[in-house]
C-alpha cells in the first residue's frame, strides 16, 4: 500500500516530486510500513523528503492498483496536503538522497512528466479536491 498528498499552490498547480531511484514525476508520499497508517506514513514521508510538516486534510483518492510493476495488487491513497503559500513553500529542503528534485506542475506540466496511471491519478485527486469529494478508481481511472 501506497500513500501521498496533493499539494496546491494559489494558482493550482501541483507539486510534483523527482525520485532518483525512478525514471519519472510523482506526488510526495511512499510506501506505508508495517503496523503504519497510510495518514502516518504520508505524514512521516513528506517529513523526510521535503522537511515539511503539515496537517493532512481528508482523502481524496483510493485507487486499486493490478498487478504489473509490482507482483501483486495494491492500494494507492491521495489525501489533500492543502494550499503551500510561498512562505511554506520557501521551508522546503530536499532532505532525502530519494529525491532529485521538486516542482510545481499545472495540468498540462504534470501530464507530461507523470505516466498514465499517475497522471489519471493526479487528475481525479485535484477534481476532487475542488468538487468536495472522494474518488474511487482502478488503475487510475473511474470505476464502472
Amino acid at each position: 500500500m501506497g500513500a501521498g498528498a496533493l499539494f496546491v499552490d494559489y494558482v493550482g498547480r501541483v507539486l510534483l516530486v523527482e525520485p532518483t531511484y525512478k525514471d519519472h514525476w510523482e506526488l510526495p508520499g511512499g510506501v506505508v510500513e508495517s503496523g503504519e497508517s497510510p495518514r502516518a506514513a504520508v505524514i512521516r514521508e513528506i517529513s523526510e523528503e521535503l522537511d515539511l510538516t503539515v496537517p493532512l486534510g481528508r482523502l481524496l483518492v483510493v485507487d486499486w492498483v493490478p498487478p504489473g510493476i509490482y507482483p501483486n495488487d495494491g492500494v494507492m491513497l491521495v489525501y489533500d496536503g492543502g494550499l503551500l503559500g510561498a512562505d511554506r513553500t520557501a521551508r522546503i529542503t530536499l532532505r532525502s538522497e530519494e529525491l532529485r528534485g521538486w516542482s510545481w506542475c499545472d495540468a498540462a506540466e504534470a501530464a507530461q512528466r507523470l505516466p498514465g496511471v499517475l497522471s489519471r491519478r493526479v487528475a481525479a485527486a485535484r477534481r476532487a479536491r475542488v468538487e468536495g469529494t472522494t474518488v474511487y478508481l482502478e488503475d487510475g481511472l473511474p470505476a464502472a
